[in-house]
């Protein structure tokens, strides 16, 4: 990013190709250090001695910007790594991307073995605007460079799309929010996005990071530098495609069809600290907020506007962003009751309406009162009806009483037009100006959970192992051994064992008591009630007997063959509300729970939470309770209230398994029984994965 040295190699002679761009852009932007040419051609080069094998270039050039064919990649970066080239950018398409994994991976391992930092193959390139240094091939241009005593925070952009990044460097120069860098990425054969996050992490110009993702090739890397920078004080700002791509398809387990991959890298990114937004326009204007107000509010947004109607759209838009308009406090209330008209109530969206045509005071009263309302996390100025003539009358109330202030504001104009001194005004302080009133309440609430996110994962808890657990085998576990587990890690499950015979079912059923479960027991048995392998309510011995012989005939039918562990004998457990508790392992990103409505309703309606594998039990319970049917729970047309403490306790547990024993791959237990309050839950179900042998 800061070469003392650069070396291009395959220059042609030839007028307006890569190489020629790539000087061009050196001798427009005034680079002082050493350049060096490598090429065919002799002489000469735009000034520059041109040298015909890289063998021939002094030894430690910082960096090498290969123009040339995919071809000759490979004999350049060998011949870079026996000169000591400490980077090299390649911008060579034709591997990976083309379906060539063996020539990239040839780089990969010369770049590895010779300790260069590989860029490329197939990027765009990069520019740092801080030292006003552009490594590209698309264009020749004198770049701006960073002003030092821009009072603007800078934004630096790492991107998979050199288009998408060229539209955010663009819209957020028009906001007067300068970038401080720009990268392209390409295959990320060596060098990647987690080392460009650290770079910036440290880097004092950057006080965003905007990423555009279209894979995450190392997740846990990627992670790992988020949390770095978000120690570090940066704000990460990403979006990526495939948000409406279906999760692998499931064969064995509910949980693994609800935790679909977009799903579960979104909650371990939110995890990191990274915002990840849905849509272009979201991405620049959280950038933007975040870039002017770092500390994200964990509180809802307070309004201000001048029309009732905008009141009722505010509350349903935000209702559909998950979003609460909190209630002024008591303080703001009487302070505000005395000053207000009798017609104009002191609570949020506060409607100043066309009084304040009459009493101009009202609007920095209100908004003064709205910036320090300790119950108000943001503030959205919402005036949809603002001409350039009504902005020159009353704008600058709104810029005096939000200007220096740290609680994130925006200013939601509307208008056909803007009046040159207001928004001139706006831009000295650094204020944020929008255009679209629904904009504005999508970023206040994305930055607003982001906050909430933040708070939530600085209570994450550091799980201990479990002791004395039993052993596993490889793949889909029998139900008699997951249940053992279950019991081993603190999850009640029904009273009962594993028989082997009909005597041993009939001893367990008469120690257990009776009505009973009988269920078919074998690790290859994926779908037991399909296969008839489950019988319920079984009253007696005869009854039990009975039972026991169709189980086996009915095994017989759906499988011929297959040899059962045994059969699990249990008490039928007291009916509850069904809920599901499960968990999944990512290979790439880590393991996630959910929580949802269980039985069959589960995938039926989708209604479930993700759920991080190491939140705080009490952060688990809230996120339960925002269930679409968390009604159910609370106590439903007669039925008692449930024990939803049980709930969260044990999707601790089964988190806390999930990061102490990496073998398990999936656990779903469906379905859970969830008593009232009180009397905890009954895990009936239990499937649990481990990795399989290879």
């Amino acid at each position: 990013m800061r070469p003392r040295s650069i070396a291009v190699i395959g220059v042609s002679a030839k007028p307006k190709t890569a190489g020629r761009t790539v000087l061009a852009n050196l001798q427009l932007n005034g680079y002082a250090g050493d350049v060096h040419v490598v090429g065919r051609a002799e002489g000469e080069i735009d000034g520059y001695p041109v040298t015909q094998s890289v063998d021939e270039l002094p030894e430690g050039i910082d960096l090498a910007v290969f123009t040339l064919p995919a071809a000759g990649v490979k004999d350049a970066l060998e011949a870079c790594a026996r000169r000591g080239v400490r980077a090299v950018t390649v911008f060579s398409s034709g591997f990976a991307e083309a379906g060539n994994r063996a020539g990239q991976d040839e780089l990969v391992k010369i770049a590895q073995e010779g300790g260069v930092a590989l860029l490329g193959p197939n990027c765009l390139g990069y520019t740092n605007l801080v030292q006003g240094l552009p490594i590209g091939f698309a264009n020749a241009r004198k770049v701006a460079r960073l002003e030092k005593d821009n009072p603007n925070p800078a934004v630096a952009m790492v991107s998979q799309s050199g288009g998408l990044m060229a539209y955010a460097s663009t819209n957020l120069a028009a906001r007067h929010l300068p970038v401080a860098y720009t990268v392209s990425t390409g295959n990320e054969a060596g060098i990647g996005i987690p080392d460009f996050i650290d770079f910036f992490a440290q880097d004092e110009a950057t006080a965003v990071i905007a990423l555009y993702l279209e894979e995450v090739r190392d997740p846990q890397a990627f992670l790992a530098a988020a949390r770095r920078a978000r120690a570090a004080g940066k704000s990460l700002v990403a979006i990526h495609p495939g948000r409406g791509e279906k999760g692998k398809a499931a064969i064995q387990s509910h949980t693994g069809a609800l935790a679909g991959d977009y799903a579960t890298m979104q909650l371990h990114l939110e995890r990191a600290g990274v915002v990840l937004v849905e849509t272009l326009e979201e991405w620049v204007d959280v950038i933007e907020l975040l870039a002017r107000y770092p500390v994200p509010p964990t509180k809802g947004p307070g309004v201000l506007t001048f029309s009732g109607g905008f009141c009722a759209i505010a509350h349903d838009y935000f209702e559909k962003l998950d979003m609460e308009m909190p209630a002024l406090s008591e303080e703001t209330r009487a302070s505000l009751a005395p000053q207000l008209p009798v017609f104009i109530p002191p609570r949020n969206p506060l409607d100043l309406g066309t009084q304040a045509i009459f009493q101009p005071e009202l609007m920095p009263m209100g908004t003064n009162a709205l910036m320090a309302d300790s119950e108000v996390g943001s503030v959205l100025i919402a005036i949809n009806s603002g001409t350039a003539a009504s902005q020159r009358g009353y704008g600058h109330y709104f810029v005096d009483a939000i200007k220096g202030k740290a609680r994130p504001a925006i200013l939601a104009f509307p208008a056909p037009e803007l009046d040159p001194g207001f928004e001139a005004s706006i831009r000295e302080n650094q204020l944020i100006l929008s255009r679209s009133i629904e904009r504005s309440m999508t970023a206040l609430a994305r930055v607003t959970h982001h906050g909430r996110s933040l708070e939530r994962a600085a209570r994450s808890v550091s799980h201990a192992p479990f002791a004395d657990l039993p052993a596993l085998g490889a793949g889909p576990q029998p139900e008699w051994l997951g249940k053992q587990l279950l019991a081993a890690i603190g999850v009640r499950v029904p009273d009962g064992g594993l028989a082997r015979s009909p005597d041993e079912a009939e001893a367990i059923a008469e120690r257990v008591g009776y009505p009973v479960a009988i269920k078919a027991q074998a690790g290859a048995l994926a779908h037991k009630t399909e296969a008839g392998g489950v019988l319920l309510g079984i009253r007696d011995a005869a009854q039990l007997r009975a039972a026991w012989q169709d189980l086996q005939n009915n095994i017989a039918r759906a499988q011929p063959g297959l040899v059962l562990d045994g059969v699990l004998v249990e008490r039928m457990a007291p009916k509850g509300l069904e809920l599901m508790i499960g968990a999944k392992r990512d290979a790439k990103w880590g393991p996630v729970v959910l929580v949802g409505l269980g039985g069959i309703w589960v995938e039926a309606l989708g209604d479930a939470r993700l759920i991080p594998a190491d939140m705080a039990e009490a952060d688990i319970l809230a996120e339960i309770m925002k269930l679409r049917t968390a009604k159910l729970l609370k106590g439903f047309r007669g039925s008692p209230p449930v024990d939803v403490q049980a709930v969260a306790r044990t999707a601790s547990l089964v988190g806390r398994l999930m990061t102490t024993v990496p073998d398990i791959e999936e656990i779903d237990l469906n379905p859970v029984f969830v008593h009232p309050e009180g009397e905890g839950l009954t895990a009936v179900d239990a499937l649990v994965i481990t990795k399989k042998v290879g």
